[in-house]
């Protein structure tokens, strides 16, 4: 059986996020994203476009080392392209305003199961007679 394809960007950013737990992976993403930015910025500026040749290399190789070394997943561009260019950016963005630590914990306290009900007191029959017992 095959998982369910992410239809919207809103149901992508929480796998997205999941992806990212570890504070080093989303460290290498922005300075990953940071670069290519920096790349696209001078193909603009200098009227080069062969500065456009290094951006997904520097985009993409500390992401991947973040993904393959760190994380132990892939990642989500080999599925989802263009919503993790976007989620990149958005990340990114989150961090730059210190957010996207309590977004981490957000989105993973939302995934996680629910902590099971407290178990009832015991009732202790003596004689017929049911008494509650506090452990």
């Amino acid at each position: 059986m095959t998982a369910k394809r992410i239809e919207t960007f809103e149901e992508f950013w929480p796998f997205y996020v999941g992806e990212h737990k570890d504070p080093l992976n989303r460290a290498l993403h922005y300075a990953g994203t940071s670069m290519a930015i920096g790349t696209v910025v001078a193909a603009a500026v200098t009227a080069n476009p062969t500065w456009l040749l290094l951006t997904p290399i520097v985009g993409y190789t500390p992401a991947w080392i973040g993904h393959f070394f760190i994380e132990g997943n892939k990642p989500a561009s080999f599925k989802y392209p263009v919503w993790s260019l976007r989620g990149d950016l958005k990340m990114l963005a989150m961090a730059l305003q210190g957010k996207m630590a309590d977004e981490v914990a957000r989105v993973c306290a939302a995934e996680a199961p629910a902590p099971a009900p407290a178990a009832a007191p015991e009732a202790a029959v003596t004689n017929g007679a049911a008494t509650a017992s506090v452990n």
